[in-house]
């Protein structure tokens, strides 16, 4: 009975708004829990992932939004790449390994990077603190002032601490993204 409930209350949101596609982007660090995020976010549970070498694409619906996903790879010799890719995306989710310390200025410059890019102006940044759950981990100030998200101007951005495995913070993170992308 609630999958019929359910089921009635989503044809009838998207009759009232229609179904938006947008356009996103899983960009960080190898290691970071790009992968993983995805598919805890499309299957709903953790996926025993391999390190991205290209892309992964996926259409994961969420609050009458289709989101076209794609998790791109983030070894140092598949950054340079990442331009290809950023036509058209209304939102960056960039993940962070919240324990990673030695390369949170790495990642704080490809972000810095990747922002200046003519193409990804208009697009919204949702910043994921990741590995929450591990011991060590900075916390997600920490990781919003390393970044150096405080200084963005222009720019409509929000930072979540998350726990890909756990599916801690994921949630709020793209509760705060629907809206960031329907008032956009």
């Amino acid at each position: 009975m609630t999958l019929a409930v359910g089921q009635y209350f989503t044809k009838l949101f998207s009759s009232l708004w229609g179904d938006k596609e947008v356009r996103i982007l899983i960009l960080g660090l190898d290691g970071a829990g790009k992968t993983t995020i995805l598919y805890r976010l499309q299957v709903g549970q953790v996926v025993s992932t391999i390190p991205t070498i290209g892309f992964n694409v996926e259409t994961v619906t969420y609050k009458n939004i289709k989101f076209q996903v794609w998790d791109l790879g983030g070894q140092t010799s598949i950054r340079p790449y990442w331009r290809c890719y950023y036509a058209n995306t209304d939102a960056v989710i960039y993940v962070v390994d919240s324990c990673d310390r030695d390369r949170i200025g790495t990642s704080r410059d490809e972000l810095a990077s990747m922002l200046q890019e003519e193409e990804l102006k208009d697009s919204v940044l949702l910043v994921f603190a990741n590995k929450q759950d591990m011991k060590g981990a900075m916390s997600a100030a920490e990781v919003s002032e390393a970044l150096g998200l405080p200084r963005l101007k222009n720019r409509q951005w929000s930072i979540y601490r998350t726990s890909a495995i756990k599916g801690e913070g994921l949630d709020e993170g793209l509760d705060w993204l629907v809206n960031a992308i329907k008032g956009t």
